[in-house]
């Protein structure tokens, strides 16, 4: 099965350019029965592209029919049969109608009338029909649903579109090659030559139900729908049930043994509600997918603010000492000096230095300290409770950021394996993962400069700590007693953001 799945693959991306998200999540709809909706304007092949995937289907169906706000049952669901009639029965004629497609494709499906609602309602979720007293049954494997818009705030017209699980936003041609081929190079007609039996998808859906998911995929969507509640994008529960489905649907038709992350990056394309959270909701995916929601860019924020405060406090203690040349008061820290200088601010100063009586403005007195703190290789003056906080600040830092070195060292090679065995991923999508990935690595290994920054700050370069789960930087900063990482996700750094690492440190001593 994979390798016809790779097979019609092939064959439709190379004639739809630039819809290749768009094949994968129509193929991936039709296995696992869930229905689809296209979001743009007339002429981007909306049409086409559903009535092809039809044509895979032996014996299928096709159901294709433009809605307007005047559109009756009759055509969607078939006449009403006299027959019938005259048994005093109301039942409709469905043959060649929507209850009896494989694959259905409703343009303007929004401008549907309350009259036709309820029964396609129906039909969607269920895929069932009441034709009268009786109970039809609906051959239906997937709806495709287009629209140039969103449907307006309608109560009836937000529970059919909640029915759409995959949701793509279609646009014309980009590329000027693709554009030329289309044009000069593709045949019109497109007929596929490789077939799918509705046997095969039936007994797929069969075995995709015992599928296991990795631990790691219910972290990451545990952990994806709290961001979105955050954000106020609300998924129906009904939606993440279906979510999960398809994702094991996914795994078994690539012939994976588990539902991996990979598949989770699948996801982008069934949760927002507005084009505008498309951007949102796929980098947050792709985040928690790669490294786990752990933010790099947030490590070296932390570290950098780490050095600051270090410097501010090594700084704060007076290489010598000041006195006021006006009112006579001797200064031993800078914060007492800063604080003096605010009351008075045409105060000059001297410095407790022998042989130097030099009197100094205030601005040239701080060019002079920092030159002696400078001289001096700003030597530690850091009290025993200051150091004991800088160190454990340290000591907690460097190991998040070994743990998540060692977490992208050893994914790397994995996502790769992983994404090579998921055959509904883009090739965008593939390269957008990688490409996040090594841009972590690179992130964090400017980090791991400031560590070891820190560390001679500290006069630490020796130093190890608590028996030997953390050396410095010079030793690599190995955790011998850390578990063995397995790539696994794991729930995003909870370390104190950047904008309050700082006040972190100062609640914990005096720092200006």
């Amino acid at each position: 099965m994979k390798e016809t799945f790779l097979e019609i693959k092939s064959e439709f991306t190379d004639y739809f350019k630039e819809r290749e998200a768009e094949i994968n999540g129509s193929l991936l709809a039709v296995l696992s029965g869930e229905n689809l909706l296209f979001l743009g304007p007339p002429g981007t092949a909306k049409t086409q592209l559903a009535r092809s995937i039809c044509q895979i289907i032996e014996g299928g169906n096709f159901f294709n029919y433009l809605l307007t706000s005047f559109s009756t049952p009759e055509e969607l669901f078939g006449p009403l049969s006299l027959k019938a009639l005259e048994e005093d029965e109301f039942r409709r004629n469905i043959d060649g109608c929507l209850p009896t497609a494989h694959i259905a494709l409703l343009d303007e499906i929004f401008k549907a009338s309350s009259a036709i609602l309820n029964s396609l309602l129906t039909i969607l979720n269920e895929r069932k029909y009441h034709n009268g007293r009786e109970i039809v049954d609906v051959p239906l494997l997937s709806v495709f649903g287009a629209s140039n818009e969103l449907p307006e705030e309608d109560e009836s017209l937000e529970a059919l579109y909640d029915r759409f699980l995959f949701r793509y936003r279609l646009s014309y041609i980009q590329d000027d090659e693709n554009f030329k081929s289309l044009l000069f190079r593709e045949p019109e007609d497109f007929k596929p030559t490789s077939s799918l039996p509705v046997s095969e998808i039936e007994k797929l859906r069969k075995s995709a139900n015992s599928l296991p998911v990795d631990p790691d995929v219910e972290v990451i969507i545990t952990e994806l729908r709290r961001n979105l509640r955050l954000q106020e994008i609300e998924i129906s529960d009904r939606r993440w049930k279906r979510i999960v489905q398809v994702l094991k649907v996914a795994a078994c038709s690539s012939g994976c043994p588990a539902v991996d992350r990979t598949m989770a990056l699948l996801l982008q394309h069934m949760l927002w509600n507005l084009p505008e959270e498309r951007e949102t909701i796929r980098k947050t995916v792709f985040k928690l997918v790669v490294s786990g929601g752990t933010n790099t860019e947030k490590l070296r924020l932390d570290a950098e603010d780490l050095k600051t405060a270090l410097n501010i406090a090594l700084k704060n203690e007076l290489p010598v000492g000041v006195i006021c040349d006006s009112c006579g008061e001797e200064f031993q820290l800078r914060e007492n000096l800063e604080v003096h200088h605010t009351a008075c601010p045409n105060h000059s100063y001297t410095l407790r230095q022998e042989g130097n009586s030099r009197i100094y403005p205030y601005d040239n007195l701080v060019r002079e300290i920092d030159s002696l703190h400078e001289s001096a290789g700003k030597k530690n003056t850091l009290s025993q409770s200051q150091r004991e906080v800088f160190e454990k600040e340290f000591e907690t830092l460097a190991a998040r950021v070994n743990r998540v070195k060692q977490r992208l060292e050893e994914e790397k090679e994995l996502l790769r394996n992983l994404m090579d065995a998921n055959i509904w991923l883009s090739i965008s999508d593939r390269n957008e993962a990688l490409l996040l990935h090594d841009t972590g690595s690179a992130q964090l290994s400017g980090t791991e400069v400031l560590i070891s920054e820190i560390a001679e700050l500290l006069g630490l370069q020796n130093k190890e700590f608590r028996s030997g789960e953390f050396r410095s930087a010079k030793s690599g900063y190995s955790d011998p007693h850390a578990a063995k990482l397995e790539a696994k996700v794991q729930v995003p750094d909870s370390g104190s953001n950047a904008s309050g690492f700082m006040k972190g440190l100062g609640s914990r001593f005096k720092l200006r």
